[in-house]
């Protein structure tokens, strides 16, 4: 898993560790056990959320998680020309490639620890497809597409894209050491990504060791989730048990806890988790395909734009990496 790392990570800045005395630890309210979904070509993913309950991720909207798979030759897929409204999505790459194109000019290859971020706003054109080299030779892909909502008062900006290379990840180190942060957007400890965000969010991938703990401090006000990538660990005070392909929603609190058990895979020797979490928006959510509205009226409109023309025309802003 060739995401962002380092070769020594007690160079890393340090998450300080919560006071144990005055620090209320999130409890798990639930573990959810991610569906396999079938998208664009035909390719595999795993899919924690959206479940019934929207509000348990808001202001998130999807995850879609990617492999790990070991493609043959030929076997490898991807997402042809498709629209966007309403939201955003954040595509983050740790083995493989993935090339993006839009209808605003916007393109690039997201690959080992790369992230792009793309606001659809008012409405965009993309696809997403694998490099010619891996459809032709096969090869290892992983990945995540996480998509956050947008509210009202922003579903009508202009569509921007930005290019988050590996290097510009900041890297950060649990308080003793036993755990690598890579922290993609938002504020975490009082460290800041380089991602930049419409809505407030904090969004990282964690590689902790067998038997390490990673316990870092969490906005109050925000929801907290942990997706697990790889490996086997507990989480929350109460050491609730997790495994590759489940997600750990946690209640209110001051601080987030993971575990790494002591054994792990052999094709993973860390445990691999994402650490996600924002301000709910609590506007209403009218989700259809690849729309996400407040009303079925601006869904509506959003089909009409897209089978008439008039949707991903608007010209898009660039974030330089």
């Amino acid at each position: 898993m060739p995401a962002a790392n380092t070769d020594n990570i007690f160079s890393l800045p340090r998450i300080p560790r919560p006071d144990s005395v005055t620090t209320r630890y999130r409890s798990v309210m639930e573990v959810i056990d991610a569906p396999t979904k079938l998208e664009g070509e035909g390719f595999k993913v795993r899919r924690p959320f959206p479940s019934a309950d929207m509000q348990t991720a808001d202001p998130f909207l999807l995850l879609d998680h990617l492999g790990a798979v070991e493609y043959s030759p030929g076997e490898a897929k991807g997402a042809p020309w498709h629209p966007h409204r309403g939201f955003e999505t954040v595509t983050y790459i740790m083995d493989g490639a993935f090339q993006h194109h839009d209808s605003t000019g916007g393109k690039g290859l997201i690959a080992d620890g790369a992230t792009q971020w793309m606001t659809a706003g008012a409405g965009i054109l993309h696809e997403e497809m694998p490099t010619e080299q891996l459809i032709m030779q096969g090869g290892l892909f992983h990945g995540v597409q996480l998509w956050v909502n947008l509210p009202k008062k922003l579903k009508w900006t202009q569509p921007r894209y930005q290019d988050i290379a590996s290097a510009r990840v900041l890297l950060l180190a649990s308080h003793d050491a036993g755990a690598v942060v890579r922290l993609i957007a938002g504020d975490l400890a009082g460290h800041k990504g380089p991602g930049v965000t419409w809505t407030p969010i904090s969004y990282a991938h964690a590689s902790i060791s067998p038997r390490a703990r990673l316990e870092t401090p969490w906005p109050k006000d925000f929801n907290s989730m942990v997706y697990v990538l790889a490996g086997h660990g507990a989480v929350g005070p109460e050491r609730r048990p997790v495994r590759e392909g489940q997600l750990a929603v946690f209640g209110a609190g001051d601080a987030v806890w993971v575990e790494a058990d002591m054994r792990q895979e052999s094709r993973s020797p860390s445990l691999e988790v994402l650490l996600l979490g924002g301000s709910p928006i609590r506007e209403p959510v009218v989700f259809y395909g690849p729309f996400v509205m407040n009303t079925k009226d601006e869904i509506q409109q959003a089909v009409d734009d897209f089978r008439s023309g008039r949707l991903g025309l608007t010209p898009a802003v660039s974030i330089e990496a």
